[in-house]
This record gives structure tokens, sequence and C-alpha cells, in this order.
């Protein structure tokens, strides 16, 4: 009895009838005729209320079922399903009402949908969460109604779910092709001119208009009496490592999307193309202290270890310690690698006090510093300014994104490989700049 009672909800309709009745007989006060017909009428308004009850509980009603992917994807739009089931003898007005994870706070999700007797139906919507973590989903709500609309039953599905939200995999994927086909075009993604050779030899082939002459093997051409040309690969199974500053420089958010989060859907598409690539993908986080430190690898299994490191790094509201990164880098890793060294610095003097560090890592392995432009002062810089203070304001931002440039510049004058990008520009633009690596051979 109790369930029964927790179910069932009125409808709009049913407290319009009931104002109308109670007008009704006020105004029977001087209409002494109309008494008795509304009482005529309010018996069989509630017979009638009745059978609408009735109807909705005599059978199992409907049924739902919320379909969700087995993981969502950062940043990206996440597809979600609602299968539901009319198994009334009626067609059915329905309202569904979907107990969304708190970390996107929506509070008006509402669908309605009109099912005829029998019949099925489906609908889906989409969610973009922005941080990286487990999300937990509600009951799906179903009130469902006769055409009468009088009486409601609400029906509880799909208790509660548990998803995890991790980097953005889709993002992985979508720049999958890369590391496949380069004849592929793609807005943003630049053509490489390979200068000179690689030096891993892959196989000896007859010559064909187009070739490189200087790849011409004359005891191979002598031996078969045609031209032949020694063929070259780029260089496989180098160490390349992801490492991430989760300091508290990168808690700053741009489109709702922390510049870590940036950083980690950027790192995941690179390891993919590197594993592709044949390279060995690695991948160091650190703040005050050493974090997550994953070996280079080129196994096939790699990835999915990549990604669940990934997936709850965290950012520290802590100051950076490079001398500390230099330290462990100096210790652990004996070969030359590539570094994408994923930070950010807002003043000339942030840089200059980690220079000294970046050289020394520079020296031994082949760094790549990539740091972020501050999109909302480069828009707030070409608004017009009209009052006095506005312009003391924008000609600070100016300064600011001119500091900004003059950071790459000193890090370039000091040999050391930049990236300053946009944050929403950062996965291709590091992945341009590893493939411009690899066809350069200077690893």
């Amino acid at each position: 009895m109790v369930h029964f009672f927790k179910s069932l909800y009125l409808h709009q309709r049913f407290f319009v009838t009931i104002f109308v009745l109670a007008a009704g007989f006020l105004f029977s006060y001087w209409l002494q005729w109309l008494y008795p017909v509304l009482w005529i009428i309010t018996v069989i308004f509630l017979l009638i209320f009745l059978a609408d009850i009735i109807a909705l509980y005599k059978s199992r009603g409907i049924t739902a079922e919320r379909i969700l992917p087995e993981k969502f994807s950062n940043s990206d739009q996440n597809p979600v399903e609602i299968l539901l089931q009319n198994n009334y003898g009626f067609k059915s007005r329905l309202e569904i009402i979907d107990e969304i994870p708190v970390q996107f706070q929506k509070r008006d999700f509402l669908k309605l949908l009109n099912i005829p007797a029998g019949d099925s139906s489906s609908f889906s919507y989409s969610l973009r969460p922005v941080e990286r973590g487990e999300y937990f989903f509600g009951n799906l709500n179903v009130f469902a109604s006769t055409p009468l609309k009088l009486a409601k039953r609400r029906k509880k599905f799909g208790k509660e779910q548990m998803l995890k939200v991790y980097p953005s995999f889709i993002q992985m994927k979508k720049y999958d092709f890369m590391a496949i086909d380069r004849k592929i075009s793609q807005p943003g993604l630049k053509k490489i001119r390979k200068i000179g050779h690689t030096m891993e030899f892959e196989q000896i082939k007859d010559y064909v208009p187009g070739d490189d002459v200087r790849s011409i093997n004359w005891k191979a051409t002598a031996k078969q009496g045609d031209l032949m040309v020694n063929q070259y690969q780029d260089e496989r199974s180098q160490p390349v490592y992801s490492v991430i500053d989760t300091g508290r420089t990168m808690k700053m958010p741009f489109n709702n999307l922390k510049l870590l989060d940036y950083a980690i859907n950027s790192a995941l598409a690179f390891s993919n193309i590197a594993l592709k690539k044949k390279d060995k993908a690695g991948l160091i986080t650190f703040s005050n202290k050493m974090e997550k430190i994953l070996p280079a690898s080129s196994k096939k299994t790699h990835l999915n270890l990549l990604l669940e490191s990934l997936y709850n790094v965290g950012t520290r509201f802590r100051d950076s310690d490079f001398g500390l990164l230099y330290t462990h880098m100096n210790r652990s890793l004996p070969q030359r690698s590539l570094l994408l060294l994923y930070t950010n610095f807002e003043h000339l003097g942030a840089l200059r006090r980690q220079m000294p560090y970046l050289l020394a890592l520079a020296r031994k392995h082949l760094l790549v510093v990539i740091f972020f432009e501050n999109t909302e002062l480069e828009s707030f810089i070409h608004t017009k300014a009209e009052k006095v203070p506005e312009i003391f304001n924008q000609t600070i931002a100016e300064q600011f994104s001119y500091d900004k440039r003059l950071m790459a510049k000193e890090l370039q004058k000091h040999g050391i490989q930049t990236i300053l990008t946009r944050p929403e520009d950062l996965t291709v633009n590091t992945i341009n700049k590893y493939l411009e690596i690899k066809k350069r051979g200077i690893l």
C-alpha cells in the first residue's frame, strides 16, 4: 500500500477539475438547482478517476532501460540511450526524468513521449563531461498516464549506475589515421618535408623514377643488371615520454576544461601515434614530487596502461619542482629520449627560474616544452576599449601576451624545441611536432 501511494501522482487536469467543481459548489449557494447536479458530476468524476487509476495499475505498464557506453570520453559528447516499452492496452503519455550525475549540474532533464499500445520507442541524449573520475547515474523515472490524464504512475528503472570518465579516447581515435596513411589531409596538420635519410635500413628495391639517386645501391645494381636502391624507414623503438606538470598553474580552465585535462587528452592521442609508429611511449607526472612513472614500452597492451594511468591524474595546488624532475630523469633515463613537457608559464620570471633545469634536460634528451596561450586575454585584447581603465587593462593584457611569445623565443634561443599553442589546438600541434622530429631524424 505504501508503494502504491508513493508511485501515484495527480495530473494537473485533476486539480483543474477539482477547482471547477469547488467554484460550482460556491455558486450553488445562489443557484439552488445547481447543487444536486454538481454532486452527480462529482460522483461521475470520482468514478472516472478511479477507473483511470485501475487502468494504470492493472498491468506491468511501462518498462524502460538506460543503455550506457562502457566508459565516457572526457571533453567529448557521449551518447546515452533510453529504451521504452508500452505494455498497456492504450496509448500512453510518458514523462521521462533521468537522474544525471551531479557533475553535470543538470536539473531540468525532461522528455515527453506518446507511445501507442503495445509499441516501443527510444531516444538518446548526449553528455559532455569536463572532469575525469567516477560518475553516478541515479534512477530513471518514468511517469505514465492514460489518455484521460487524471493520474500518473511513476516507475523507477536503472538503479544507481557508476560510469568512469577517461581521457579523451575519441580524440585519440580521431588522429589515429596519422600513423597509417600520410597522404590523408586534415585541417591543421602540416606536411613535413623529409630532410636526408633516417639510418634504419628497410630493404633493397627496384629503382623507379622519382627515387633519390643518392640511394642507389651500386653493388646490388651490378648483380641484378638493373638499377637498385636502398629503402629506409623512420627509426623505430625510440623512447618518447609525455611529461605532465600537475602543479597549480595547470588548474587554469578554458572552455570549462582545465589545462591539465587538455594535456592529458593530448598525451593519450600522441602516445597512440607513437606506438603506431613502433616507438616506445612512456608517461611521467610530477608537481612538488614525482607522481606517476610509467616506463616507455612498445607493447600492444601499453596503451591501456597509459589510459588507466591518466584516468585519475589530478592537479596539485603546489609549485612544481623542476629540479626534482631533472634529478629523476638523470638517474633513471640513461638513453636519449624525446620528452614532451606539458607545463605552463604565465610570466618570464617563472620561466627563468626553471631555465637551468630545462637546459640540463635538453643537453641529454630532446626536450619539447609545450605551454599555453591565454585565449581569454587574446579575446579581451581585441575588444574595443572606450574608457581609460579599459585601455589600461588592455595594455597590461598585451604585455602578458607579448611575454608569452618572448618566452617561446627565449627557449628557442637556447636550442629547446617549443610549442606555444591555444588549448584547443594542443593535440594537433603536438602531433605535428612529433612527426616533424621523426621526419628530420633529430632524435
